[in-house]
């Protein structure tokens, strides 16, 4: 049994509003405010709850990070000629209207940063508030994965190819909450400070995370009549809304393989498929057709993180249906350019698609992606929710970076769950990434991914790469560098 669409909506607007209040007051000249912020345990949650809530902001993966600027880079969507998104998809970094979204993608990122070490700056002077076991741990271990999170975002936004690095500095890694200057990093001193706070991360919730030992439909209805889930902080609950354990783990994967350690990257993407609830069924399960004929389009059951958004309904209204965001009048050059042979299986090109007809305007076609009913009775059917990361990156990332049979089992694995045809991989590794970075295109449309995924080697073109315009990968650091 599942929480009422009104419990559900009234945890999450008190979980939401209590923080947006509290957070809005902490303000960096005010040291009082922000003291008495973090002298309960209640205090230290609601602050970290305000710095999710920022992640969500139209800057961030509320839009640009997701369907908009991001996806923009690698022209997903049809754009208005001399507009600042058809600048952004012929890399005009230069135009004042394409500097000024990506430094506001920029500060935001950064002032996220800023937030969550505010809550780090206090928590260890103020650990004896924390009144619930394993909440000091919780709080701690989020915060460094958020940190991470984001930061590992701002260099592969604004750092070098990875392939093509130099010992020059690039941007600040953040640790502190001060008004002093932080000096930028190399692209190898980023990736320690990265991975040494997600393995702080890792230490701090692996025996303490109730993902660990719960599903995320239990964890999704504490104190459910049919589990045995009680948790003694409701904080506890809802933990594919945080950055739990298992989210870092994959964003680990995910760094490794940006950071090219190839055995790293594999070890973690299948500790993160391989994982298992008590009753032996996978913990993160591909979703199938039958998510889709339910209106699942973003397969909330793949989401290892992700970030639940009351707006994406009206969100998902204006951006789509209206729309401001399609590729195309038809299906032409989604199912021969972005699926190509096969797509009249592939679950993709069958169902995340649709055609919009306005009058006047004709026909646009959009994502059904995000889709979304406006209110849910039970909290496991909504799906309003922006995904963070999915286990289908760790499939592909095993197929991508793991030996010939393991690689070979998650591409099977893969292929039926989407519909597909599991051929045999090719031998050579490089044609096998270049099969993957295709299902990257496919897998991830809308959820800013595609760019990261060219990016990391260096892709010499993309799908519908804009004639005539060189493709550059490193978004300038903006000139009015935010680093507070």
């Amino acid at each position: 049994m599942s929480f009422s669409k009104y419990t559900w909506v009234a945890v999450l607007i008190a979980i939401s509003t209590a923080s947006c209040k509290k957070w809005l007051d902490v303000q960096p000249k005010t040291e009082m405010r922000r003291d008495e912020l973090f002298t309960t345990q209640t205090g230290f949650q609601d602050a970290l709850s305000g710095a999710y809530i920022k992640l969500k902001d139209a800057d961030l993966y509320g839009y640009n990070l997701t369907i908009g600027a991001l996806e923009h880079l690698v022209s997903s969507w049809d754009v208005v000629a001399n507009s600042t998104n058809q600048r952004i998809n012929r890399f005009i970094y230069q135009d004042a209207g394409v500097e000024s979204a990506f430094s506001q993608i920029f500060s935001k990122q950064y002032n996220v940063i800023a937030s969550v070490n505010a809550i780090l700056d206090q928590i260890e002077t103020k650990k004896s508030v924390f009144s619930t076991p394993g909440m000091y741990e919780m709080i701690k271990g989020e915060c460094l994965a958020l940190r991470a999170y984001v930061h590992f975002d701002l260099l592969r936004l604004y750092g070098p190819v990875p392939v093509n690095t130099t010992g020059e500095p690039i941007i600040p890694y953040v640790k502190t909450l001060s008004i002093d200057h932080n000096p930028r990093l190399s692209f190898e001193a980023f990736k320690n400070a990265v991975m040494a706070d997600l393995e702080e991360a890792d230490k701090l919730l692996k025996n303490i995370d109730p993902v660990l030992q719960y599903s995320l439909v239990v964890l999704l209805n504490p104190n459910g009549p049919l589990n045995d889930f009680r948790p003694d902080d409701p904080y506890k609950a809802f933990r594919q809304f945080r950055m739990n354990y298992y989210a870092v783990k994959a964003l680990q994967a995910r760094a490794w393989a940006w950071f090219g350690d190839k055995q790293k990257a594999f070890e973690l993407a299948k500790l993160v498929v391989d994982a298992k609830n008590s009753d032996g069924t996978s913990k993160f399960a591909l979703g199938t057709d039958a998510d889709m004929v339910k209106g699942d389009f973003v397969l909330t059951r793949e989401h290892i993180w992700s970030l639940y958004d009351f707006e994406l309904f009206r969100k998902y209204t204006d951006y789509f249906k209206n729309p401001q965001l399609y590729k195309g009048k038809n299906d032409a050059a989604i199912k021969t350019d972005l699926y190509g042979a096969g797509s009249e299986k592939d679950i993709r090109a069958l169902k995340l698609w649709e055609p919009v007809v306005l009058n006047p305007g004709g026909n646009f076609y959009v994502t059904k992606k995000y889709s979304s009913a406006e209110r849910y009775e039970f909290a496991s059917d909504d799906t309003k929710r922006w995904p963070m990361l999915r286990i289908s990156e760790m499939y592909l990332l095993m197929v991508e970076c793991g030996p010939a049979a393991d690689a070979q089992a998650a591409w099977n694995a893969f292929c039926i769950a989407r519909g597909m045809v599991a051929a045999q991989l090719p031998a050579d590794p490089a044609a096998v990434t270049t099969l993957v970075n295709k299902e990257f295109r496919k897998e991830f449309f809308a959820e800013g991914q595609a760019f990261y995924a060219y990016k990391r080697i260096n892709a010499p073109t993309f799908l519908w790469a804009p004639p005539g315009f060189a493709i550059n990968y490193v978004v300038p650091v903006p000139r009015n560098e935010f680093t507070r």
